[in-house]
């Protein structure tokens, strides 16, 4: 199979949680383990940094990786999902994983995979583990998929685990409350390993440090430190805790993976470059002014929405995706009412009919037109849209990846 054959068999033969949600779901890890045996066990002769979270996961791993980056080290990057390509998942250095990697990969193995059902995720996973041990990597940032504790990442023993912070998001799976899902999350705390949590709350605070003693794992509240605040190439306002949790996690570890300041200041400045990082308080567009975003659930929202606050404009336009499993009953409040909407449905079989958004959306009183595409949706917001006015899209990771 050449390279579109086998990424669509990856995606089509399989359940994957990026286009079926809850489906995909496995509740345990056997199948994971059952693949690193056949593969060698490649993820214990590899020196990991596991990051968790409900949002600034797929930010901080990118950080982390773009300052390791400057300091000469060869760092390997595992995340998900993709904007555009399958192979955004798996990058060392910034490099993406070849074409050819893949192909091999899943030729030499498709028989095994078969015969026990392994997931998207799974075969991925065992994918940059091998694809890091081969390549002989230094360092590797490994961000967790989904919760924690049952995710497929949650068989390495890092060098330091790292929690962002705990959101109501993924509700179905992780459970209803906080302290549920921070205890999912929290999974990936391992005997005797530090970790770094990066926000917290009163709910959650207890749940992580219950954890960390019961596996004596040094723990660190980055929120809680007085840090520098290097400039940093990512705009959004909520980098500012990202930033906090990475300058604690690199000096948690430094001992072990020496940093200096120049690394972490010129790391923080060039991370797209570093890393191909996208879809964060992107600008796309000037005149008018356009953002794109990956935030996609009240937590994350919640920050962005605050940020477009502190723009100036004459109008503000927005077009707005989300997938079917998303609480718009919590996300829908955050938005303001004095602005144009443009509603429409990312193209995978999870995303929110563009009509059903509408009509949601009506009754918060954010009105608009629905669109058939994405796409099309945009070229309503550019052709609306005065040099003057802003256009922010937004959502979900998919509605961002139709635009980029």
């Amino acid at each position: 199979m050449n390279y579109k054959e086998t990424t669509e068999w990856l995606f089509n033969q399989l359940p994957m949680y990026q286009t079926l949600g809850a489906t995909a779901y496995k509740e345990d890890l056997s199948n994971t383990l059952l693949l690193l045996e056949h593969l060698g066990n490649p993820e214990k002769k590899i020196k990991c940094i596991h990051v968790a979270g409900t949002n600034g996961k797929g930010s901080t791993s990118h950080l982390l990786a773009s300052v390791y980056q400057e300091a000469g080290y060869t760092v390997g990057l595992y995340t998900s999902p993709h904007l555009k390509d399958y192979r955004e998942r798996i990058k060392i250095n910034g490099n993406e994983i070849s074409e050819q990697f893949i192909c091999d990969f899943v030729a030499k193995n498709k028989a095994f995979f078969e015969k026990h059902q392994l997931s998207f995720f799974e075969m991925t996973v065992g994918l940059a583990f091998i694809y890091f041990e081969q390549s002989k990597t230094d360092i590797n940032i490994i961000e967790v998929g989904l919760g924690g504790r049952l995710d497929a990442t949650n068989v390495i023993t890092p060098l330091l685990s790292v929690i962002t912070n705990i959101g109501m998001d993924h509700v179905q799976f992780l459970g209803n409350t906080l302290e549920k899902i921070a205890f999912e999350k929290g999974g990936i705390i391992k005997p005797n390993i530090p970790v770094v949590i990066g926000e917290y709350t009163k709910e959650t605070k207890q749940v992580f440090e219950d954890l960390a003693a019961k596996n004596k794992a040094p723990i660190l509240f980055a929120s809680d430190k007085n840090q520098a605040d290097f400039p940093c190439e990512l705009k959004g306002d909520y980098q500012k805790s990202n930033k906090k949790t990475v300058l604690t996690a690199i000096g948690a570890i430094d001992d072990l993976l020496p940093i200096s300041e120049e690394n972490i200041k010129i790391g923080f400045l060039n991370i797209v470059k570093n890393t191909g990082l996208l879809g964060r308080w992107q600008q796309i567009g000037t005149n008018p002014k356009t953002i794109c975003d990956t935030a996609h659930n009240a937590h994350g929202l919640e920050i962005v929405l605050n940020q477009l606050k502190n723009e100036n404009y004459t109008e503000l336009h927005l077009v707005l995706g989300f997938v079917n499993d998303k609480d718009l009953d919590a996300i829908l409040p955050l938005f303001p009412k004095k602005a144009i909407y443009y509603f429409s449905k990312p193209s995978i079989s999870r995303g929110l009919s563009e009509i059903i958004l509408q009509e949601k959306a009506s009754q918060f009183h954010l009105i608009g037109n629905a669109y058939n595409s994405i796409s099309e949706a945009y070229e309503a917001a550019l052709k609306n849209a005065k040099a003057t006015d802003f256009i922010y899209i937004g959502g979900s990771t998919f509605t961002v990846a139709e635009v980029l």
